[in-house]
Order: structure tokens, then sequence, then C-alpha cells
């Protein structure tokens, strides 16, 4: 990982304590996936926004309750709606949102793009991993599948993210998977 990287992953780790979210030097998509993502057939694997502080779900947690769940900051709000406009101002069009059915993921993407199928292949595993290699399996084999029209959306969680792509995400960053020979590549990463 670059000293780059580092001080950015850094930064939000301490921002993630404090509830903050961190500043991103320009909230623009790097110029190299512009291309990939206005062509279409990109799958846009997003972390849901910046949340109140915590981790996981308090243990009263229930799916049908978004007040038992940990749910997006006021910085969070901003967070979503401004990814949403990084698109539209990039040109980016979407074809399918998909997002896990936790309430912070599924108000990312209204946020974000107005519009939201929830996709229980895509709700979180951080509590119980039994489900892990079953969800990610059904994930794969949809973005390998996706050739468009237009980019992808999925919202989902960390865990799920690292399990898909071996990678760390920051809330609000997303991943630009595109399939090649059947295989998963990650094209590069944007945060807004």
């Amino acid at each position: 990982m670059s000293a780059g990287r580092r001080g950015f992953v850094r930064a939000g780790l301490a921002a993630a304590a404090l509830g903050t979210v961190p500043a991103v030097r320009a909230a623009t998509i790097p110029p190299a996936l512009l291309g990939p993502l206005r062509a279409g057939g990109c799958v846009i694997a997003l972390r849901h926004a910046q949340t109140d502080p915590g981790i996981g779900d308090p243990p009263d947690f229930r799916l049908d309750a978004c007040g038992t769940q940990r749910n997006l900051s006021p910085a969070g709000r901003v967070q979503a709606e401004r990814f949403g406009a990084m698109l539209r101002t990039a040109g980016v069009t979407l074809g399918p949102v998909r997002s896990s059915r936790w309430c912070r993921c599924l108000d990312t993407a209204r946020l974000a793009v107005g519009r939201v199928e929830p996709w229980p292949a895509l709700d979180s595993f951080f509590q119980g991993r039994e489900t892990e290699v079953v969800q990610t399996a059904a994930v794969r084999e949809w973005a390998l599948a996706f050739s468009g029209p237009g980019a992808a959306l999925l919202v989902t969680h960390q865990v799920n993210l690292s399990a898909l792509t071996g990678e760390w995400t920051g809330m609000g960053e997303a991943l630009v998977l595109r399939a090649e020979a059947g295989v998963l590549h990650t094209l590069g990463r944007f945060a807004a």
C-alpha cells in the first residue's frame, strides 16, 4: 500500500471513530474511470455512506425497523447525495441499482440516485458468516453476467465488499468492477 493510501486509510479510520466524513481532495471521479463508466457494463460496488459511530448493529437490531439499526449520520446523508451528484456530473448512466436491505444502504442508494431494489445477496454477514459464501457467489455471478446498458450500482457493506474483491473500503467509497474473461477485476476506486 502506498504512503498516500496509508494516510488516507488512517484519516478515514480516525474520522470513523469521531463520526465525521474525512475531507476529500476533490469530489470527482478519477479520469481513468470515466471512459469505462460512461461506456457501461461496469459495476459500481459502493460501501454505504458515513454512519453514526459504531461497528455492526445493536443487539436488538431488526431488519424491519430502521430505529434499531446503525443509520446514516447527517454527514453521511450529504455524502450519499454528493456521490449521486458526482455520477450525474460525470455523465454516468445507471442501469440496475441494488442494495442490501439494511436502512443505511437503502438510504445511501435513495439519496444518491432516487431509486433502489433491495437484494438480500447484498445483506451484511458481519454478525454471522454462515451465509458469506452463498451471498458472495450470488453477487459475483450477477456481476460477471452484467454487461449493461449503463453501469450497475450495488450498495452494501465493507465485509461484503472485502469478501467479493479482497479489498477494504471506507464508508462512501466505491470500487469500479468489470468482468473480463470470466474474472471480476477492480478498475479503480473513488469516494464522495
